[in-house]
């Protein structure tokens, strides 16, 4: 089964058609579908698919020769077909082949073909300078390695920067297209089992929309041999030297700290090293860096966990570890269903955010959002801190979109609301905006004040498809 990826295709459509040569970066974190992806749109085209081994260079050179002859002879060629002698010698033959035609060259984990042979870089590069202008190659280099994809692909002191003409950065699902997986379950469900995966491709194909949430959490999350309990570890271990230090910090945020100071502390590291492990963490939108909407002080920054799957996992599975080790998955299963509610506060103003870009620019928002973010602050007359969960904003700034999000089991009342407008009171906007998001709907006096405020507007959950 494929879903979405809209955007991804029409841009991959728009290179291919191009008929000129094009080099398309791909990359995400694993996980994310991006073979997937590529396989999907390459269907019924011509293309030559190398899938790169954590290898020596002599078994990835053998493996693309192989890949170039399935491509020229069928798999009768593969096994009689010479090898190339070198890598240099395998990509002037692809290109030779795309002289005439329109034909793909997909690299697969190509970090793992450069890790190999260093010099993979600069023999692309240099073909790529020889053949664009009189080639229909369309080279796509696809990889799992954030950092090696960003910087020695990416990077402007790689060889091949430059030579790229579009990239493609493959992020989770958002809420919409995570529904699409699990057909048989309602739209609170879905949204849940959404925040447990964190709309991972692969985590969503592990859960059985047969079966309750409470049983999904029991076999797909905590029991000690299924796919996606030691996933966060196996994640870290495949993607980052020091694995351990990297759970530390995320273990620290999970369970309070969320300034570089109580981290490092509560880490037992230096804030130096702790401020790199935690920009790591962001480029593999594994945690989220904050400040205030509107404000730029980095005294007020913060950090949190921004995959909703490692959030659960840090959230539930360490407090529950001893039950599950002795077996008493059903009843850690329980225990996580008793706060499961909380946990998806966060997640359905994620689910929130998605609503309102999806529908920027359109008669549902008041104008066109061109800023948005969450705010929080201290009300100088009382000092308790406030917060707000949705702050917006478009052409002028003192025109302002103020949005409370509330996963509840009880409608929404006029005191969600008139507590929004306090809040917001403390911005000083010029003209207010005010939008209440709720898991159960609006009580009667809240929805008679809402039809007599035009600035106020309330979007149940059952509407939100």
């Amino acid at each position: 089964m494929f879903v979405g990826r809209e955007k991804e295709l029409s841009l991959l459509q728009r290179r291919w058609d191009s008929g000129r040569f094009e080099c398309v970066v791909i990359y995400g974190r694993r996980r994310m579908g991006k073979t997937t992806l590529i396989g999907h749109f390459l269907k019924n085209r011509p293309a030559i698919f190398f899938s790169a081994l954590e290898s020596s260079e002599s078994k990835n050179l053998e493996t693309f020769s192989r890949s170039i002859a399935l491509f020229e002879g069928g798999p009768s060629a593969m096994d009689s077909a010479p090898l190339h002698r070198s890598l240099a010698d395998a990509v002037e033959a692809v290109f030779a082949l795309a002289k005439q035609r329109r034909i793909a060259l997909v690299i697969d984990e190509y970090p793992y073909l450069a890790s190999a042979d260093h010099s993979a870089n600069s023999v692309l590069q240099h073909a790529i300078d020889r053949h664009k202008d009189d080639s229909r190659l369309m080279l796509i280099l696809c990889g799992s390695s954030m950092s090696f994809m960003e910087r020695q692909v990416l990077g402007y002191q790689s060889p091949l920067y430059g030579r790229r003409t579009a990239q493609i950065k493959v992020e989770p699902f958002g809420y919409a297209d995570a529904r699409k997986f699990l057909p048989s379950y309602g739209s609170e469900d879905a949204a849940t089992a959404y925040g447990l995966t964190g709309g991972v491709p692969q985590y969503l194909l592990q859960f059985d929309d047969t079966m309750s949430l409470e049983d999904n959490i029991r076999v797909n999350l905590l029991d000690p041999g299924c796919y996606l309990f030691e996933e966060p570890d196996n994640l870290l271990k495949q993607e980052l030297r020091n694995p351990a230090e990297y759970n530390a910090v995320i273990q620290a945020i999970a369970t309070g700290s969320s300034r570089l100071n109580a981290i490092a502390t509560a880490c037992h590291m230096e804030t130096s090293s702790c401020s790199t492990y935690l920009r790591n963490l962001i480029n593999l939108g594994i945690v989220r860096k904050e400040t205030p909407f509107g404000q730029k002080t980095s005294r007020k920054t913060i950090y949190r966990i921004e995959d909703s799957f490692f959030r659960f996992w840090y959230r539930f599975v360490p407090s529950n570890i001893s039950l599950i080790q002795s077996g008493r998955v059903d009843l850690a299963a329980t225990r996580v269903m008793s706060g499961i509610s909380d946990f998806m506060g966060p997640v359905f103003e994620d689910i929130c955010r998605q609503w309102l870009r999806a529908r920027n620019g359109t008669d549902k928002l008041p104008f066109l959002m061109l800023g948005a973010g969450r705010w929080w602050g201290a009300d100088p007359r009382t000092r308790q801190q406030e917060e707000i969960d949705i702050v917006a904003t478009g052409d002028d700034p003192d025109d302002m979109l103020f949005c409370e999000c509330k996963w509840r089991s009880i409608p929404s009342s006029v005191k969600e609301w008139e507590t929004l407008k306090r809040r917001s009171a403390l911005l000083r906007p010029k003209h207010g905006h005010y939008m209440l998001f709720s898991k159960n709907g609006f009580d009667k006096p809240l929805r008679t004040e809402a039809q007599n405020d035009p600035n106020t507007n309330l979007v149940a959950f059952e509407d939100m498809d």
